[in-house]
Parts: structure tokens; C-alpha cells; sequence
């Protein structure tokens, strides 16, 4: 195997982040970001009692005033754009849209099928409703981003997304499995672009183009410096 192609692995690896993970701290975090999205889905349109909600929201309280006790993980950097870097546990799984460990995420899985070709599928619950039974653009726009960065990715040559631009066919029912079709379409330079589909059934809901831009050199040093220099500011806060 060449350097690159084993590169092209090790990248579509890292992205999968619905892969069993042998480490147990990682294990019952999946478990509680799971658990926490169930949460936020059922609250979200519940008529709950005011005494049970409170006895919920103290509950929480107490937790995430335990949870501030424990030191903060450092996230690795490696590649640009969100959650293209690092290893699952380190970035990955934290990812606001495909990680299983932040409760944000829907979240989004993705896979490739092709040397320069993906799918990723989402179903986005209540919480993220926008128009009437609809999920919001600015999710559906989230959404996109991370499956055009997946993408993009698969070029050996990642980078921030430069331009993103969506096209809004119909509008995206929630509760209701979306499928995405993404490609590269060329790399010229430091420049990917991409572009795909997003399907709920045979509905084409929206489409999308995008343009990546690779960081120059000593750039991700230059970010990585500055979050570790947040992560010692949160830390003694």
C-alpha cells in the first residue's frame, strides 16, 4: 500500500465514528451524549409538570457542577475544518455533527463510495425544527458543510471551507431519514470543490456546492496554539 492510499485510509477511518471503541470512558460517554440527546428531543415539545422539571433541572445542575471538577480533554489537531483532524476520541466523537460523544450532534454518519465520493444520512429530530414539521435551514446548511468537508477530504488535500452554497428545493421534513450525495468535481491547487444531493425518499430537498481551501503552512500551528491557549483559560475558570 502507498503512502497515499494508506493516507485515503486512515482518513476514512477517522471519520467513522460509529465504530466500536475498546475505551470505556469513551463507551459511557457515547452512552450519556446519547442519553442527553433523548432529553432534549422529549423536551423540546413536552407539557411536563412544573415540579418534574424542576426536580430535572436540579438534577442536571448538580451534574454539570460535578462535571466542571474534572480536568478538559485537549482535541488533536491535525487536518482543517471541523472535526477533519485528530483521532475518534480526541476529535472526532466531538465533533457538533457526527460526534457520538456531543450530544448537539443529530448526528450525521457518513461513508465513502468512491475514491471521490460519499453518502451520509441524518434524521433530525423535533429539537431542530424550523418551518412547521420542517427542519431549520441552518441545521440542513451544519449538515451540509460536514458532508462536503467528508468529501472533500477524500482528495488528499482538506482544507476550510472557503464558500458554501445551498440550494433549498423543498422544504426537509423532520423524523424522516435524509441522504446525501456528495462528490468532488475538481482540485485546482489549494482549492477542492465539491458539490451534492440531499434526498428525504425521492424528494430532492436540497442542494449544495462547495469550495475548500487548504490552510498554508504553519497555519493549523497557529490555531492549535491559540485553542490551547482557550483550554488554559477555561480550565482556571
Amino acid at each position: 500500500m502507498s503512502r497515499d492510499d494508506e493516507q485515503q485510509r486512515l482518513i476514512r477511518s477517522q471519520w467513522d465514528t460509529t465504530k466500536a471503541t475498546g475505551n470505556k470512558m469513551w463507551q459511557q460517554k457515547r452512552r450519556l451524549a446519547d442519553a442527553m440527546r433523548l432529553v432534549i428531543e422529549r423536551l423540546v415539545p413536552s407539557n411536563a409538570p412544573e415540579d418534574e422539571l424542576s426536580r430535572a433541572a436540579d438534577a442536571l445542575e448538580r451534574y454539570a457542577e460535578q462535571l466542571k471538577k474534572h480536568p478538559r480533554l485537549k482535541k488533536v489537531m491535525g487536518h482543517a475544518e471541523s472535526a477533519n483532524a485528530g483521532d475518534v476520541g480526541a476529535f472526532f466523537d466531538q465533533s457538533p455533527l457526527i460526534g457520538l460523544a456531543n450530544p448537539l450532534a443529530p448526528p450525521v454518519t457518513l461513508s465513502h463510495t468512491g475514491e471521490q465520493t460519499a453518502e451520509g444520512a441524518v434524521t433530525f429530530g423535533s429539537a431542530y425544527e424550523g418551518p412547521p414539521g420542517s427542519v431549520h435551514g441552518g441545521f440542513v446548511a451544519a449538515a451540509w458543510d460536514e458532508v462536503l468537508g467528508f468529501v472533500q477530504s477524500l482528495g488528499g488535500n482538506p482544507g476550510f471551507t472557503g464558500r458554501l452554497t445551498i440550494h433549498y428545493r423543498n422544504p426537509t421534513p423532520l423524523h424522516t431519514e435524509l441522504r446525501f450525495k456528495a462528490r468532488i468535481l475538481r482540485i485546482v491547487g489549494r482549492k477542492t470543490f465539491t458539490e451534492g444531493e440531499m434526498y428525504a425518499g425521492d424528494m430532492l430537498c436540497a442542494e449544495a456546492e462547495g469550495l475548500f481551501i487548504a490552510a498554508k503552512p504553519g497555519r493549523l500551528e497557529e490555531l492549535s496554539k491559540a485553542r490551547e491557549a482557550l483550554e488554559e483559560r477555561l480550565s482556571g475558570s
